[in-house]
């Protein structure tokens, strides 16, 4: 009996249908590039030179910068990887898209040789919760249901355990959050198509939007998430996901047990029995 797969959270050809309309436009890359710095500056904290790098992206321009020997490899469900052939792979900003964000980060893993390290970068649960809110607000008022319009995120603790599952060693996930101001959130949604990062959702309505939808959710937004001077803010939370290829040299927590001195000698304190307590008569 064959397990059912789950149903795809994105249409990746509608995906790749907008990234290639964003790049025919001039697709705006300032998150990937405020992503590229930061992963940049975690670099050079790292004691380690890299020689043999590779980065799965789908706009390869403000990585080429940062690493210009990278192999670069689109963000295919199969990635173009050859098997412990890497010492750094960066996933960079389109893991929120998979549809198996556990078997691209298991593909990484292969990929890179023994203490190879991986880093990642994806949108977090925090991103856009203004467009979304405004949106479901303005769409259940008109209409009396939400329609998928924005993908959803995972939460860091979520996404930090995907890393232990894919077989990492040392895992860290932690975020940085950005507030950026538009004019209007028209001008936010015209970024988010100019960034391809559109809705591309598998079960989008396929419908046309009601004509009212829009211009009501840009009335909520402003109304809700004012900044100054008529601006209105909107939110991008960059998790940031940390692992190691395993390695015999990693640190390795110790056993139960194995401790050289106990906890109360150092605290300076009584060893009680953990079934110490009253007792009757």
């Amino acid at each position: 009996m064959t397990t059912p797969h789950p149903p795809a959270l994105t249409d990746r050809a509608a995906l790749a249908r907008q990234r290639a309309r964003a790049a025919r436009r001039g697709v705006e890359l300032f998150l990937h590039r405020e992503a590229a710095a930061e992963i940049e500056e975690r670099l050079n904290e790292v004691n380690r030179t890299f020689t043999a790098p590779a980065v799965v992206t789908c706009f390869p321009e403000p990585w080429r910068e940062i690493l210009p020997q990278a192999k670069i490899v689109p963000d295919a469900e199969v990635l173009d990887l050859e098997a412990g052939a890497h010492d750094l792979v960066i996933h960079a900003l389109s893991l929120h898209w998979a549809n198996d964000p556990v078997g691209q980060l298991v593909q990484c893993r292969r990929a890179l040789k023994a203490d190879g390290l991986l880093l990642a970068v994806l949108f977090g649960g925090q991103t856009l919760h203004e467009l979304r809110a405004s949106l479901a607000e303005a769409e259940s008022g008109l209409t009396g249901g939400l329609s998928p319009r924005i993908l959803p995120m995972g939460e860091i603790r979520d996404l930090g355990a995907l890393l232990q599952r894919a077989g990492f060693a040392l895992p860290v996930a932690d975020a940085v959050k950005m507030t950026v101001t538009y004019q209007t959130a028209f001008h936010l949604m015209a970024e988010l198509r100019a960034m391809g990062e559109g809705n591309a959702l598998a079960a989008r309505a396929r419908r046309a939007a009601p004509r009212a939808l829009f211009p009501e959710a840009a009335r909520i937004y402003a109304e809700n998430y004012a900044a100054p001077e008529g601006r209105v803010r909107a939110t991008f939370e960059l998790i940031y996901l940390t692992g190691w290829a395993p390695h015999e040299s990693q640190q390795k927590p110790l056993r139960p047990g194995s401790a050289a001195a106990r906890l109360a000698e150092a605290l300076g304190t009584e060893e009680k029995p953990l079934n110490e307590g009253p007792r009757g008569n």
